[in-house]
């Protein structure tokens, strides 16, 4: 059953909405000087992504702003975890940050040198099966047996860390995707959740991380994450969306990536359809048209931000008790049409009047 709203705390506890404010100011700030740090190196090493037939950008441009990211995400993660109380046990504060390590670290190879796909694959099924063996419940709500709900969260789980490194194709989309489900998630576990819950802070601070990063990557671009930076955040995102599920707001969690879901698997199934090779680059995304049918990057990303707040809005909506059953998978609907709205305008040809930023 879903976890119950604390009425016993006062709707507008001033320690706590400070606590909000310095936490997220200090992390986008921290995370935005560090990237710049990061930039500096980069820049210096001459480590830079190539604009090539299948890329969105024009210019040489440092990738690998994901090494800021995480440098000051996870001990900010690593301290949430031991400060607040309930879920994660001991064990998954340890194992969830040490996971995101190792998949930040084999990706950095692959930033450097292309591994192929099955050592990334590899470490990506490790990490996603100890991840789930750390969940505190079933992510179905006892709808499956135990075996294959785990099963099935750990397949999709993979998938959602490889779709948001394969969404991550334009200027400021992945940072924008981040804040939104971050901000939706943390919004749900102050409204639904004790305040010492480690839930509605991870996500807060991942929204505040990519905020600090979109500093840097709003168009045009100067640094790019690179699969240091979306491989881990599409796990620790993955970890904050299953946990949710797990607490009963399975909906919500469907809900709040679902632009990225619905973007990359109907490429991918349309990939897969024409018997191409789905981890090979490309400019098939629907985001990804739309900037081809000209509209510029900036236009893209606002469009995405703003598909998302009201998505925050449908996920928030179904975890109310008031609307579980039925109602709540009309929100789920509800989402699907708004994402599906969106898609329809990124296919659409932009009007001359409607490249500008």
């Amino acid at each position: 059953m879903p976890l119950q709203a604390d009425h016993h705390r006062p709707p507008e506890d001033s320690a706590l909405i400070w606590t909000i404010i310095i936490l997220v100011a200090g992390t986008a700030l921290a995370t935005a000087g560090m990237v710049w740090i990061v930039r500096g190196q980069l820049l210096r090493h001459d480590i830079l992504d190539t604009p090539n037939a299948r890329s969105s950008h024009d210019v040489p441009t440092p990738r690998g702003g994901g090494i800021g990211v995480v440098i000051i995400l996870l001990p900010v993660w690593i301290g949430i975890a031991f400060a607040t109380t309930g879920e994660p046990g001991l064990t998954a504060r340890w194992v969830i940050p040490l996971a995101a390590i190792a998949l930040a670290s084999i990706s950095w190879i692959d930033d450097l040198r292309s591994l192929g796909a099955l050592p990334r694959l590899g470490v990506q099924v490790i990490t996603a099966i100890a991840g789930v063996a750390m969940l505190p419940g079933p992510v179905f709500q006892g709808l499956l047996p135990l075996w294959l709900d785990a099963t099935i969260a750990a397949i999709g789980w993979i998938w959602f860390v490889n779709l948001f490194n394969f969404m991550d194709g334009i200027d400021g989309i992945s940072s924008v995707e981040a804040i939104g489900i971050g901000s939706g998630i943390a919004l749900i576990g102050f409204l639904t959740m004790e305040a010492q819950t480690a839930m509605p802070w991870h996500g807060l601070v991942i929204a505040a991380a990519a905020a600090g990063f979109l500093v840097w990557n709003w168009h045009p671009a100067r640094i790019f994450l690179g699969d240091i930076g979306s491989i881990p955040l599409g796990y620790l995102l993955g970890w904050l969306l299953l946990s949710l599920a797990a607490a009963g707001y399975l909906q919500a969690a469907i809900i709040l990536p679902l632009y990225y879901l619905v973007d990359a698997t109907l490429t991918l199934l349309r990939r897969l359809q024409r018997g191409e090779i789905i981890w090979q680059a490309h400019r098939e995304h629907y985001y990804q048209k739309a900037v081809q049918n000209g509209r510029s990057h900036s236009q893209v990303s606002r469009a995405i931000g703003a598909t998302n707040i009201a998505l925050i809005g449908l996920a928030v909506l179904s975890t109310n008790i008031a609307a579980q059953g039925l109602w709540s998978w009309l929100a789920v609907l509800a989402a699907g049409a708004l994402v599906t709205i969106l898609l329809l305008w990124m296919k659409r040809p932009a009007q001359p009047d409607t490249t500008s930023d």
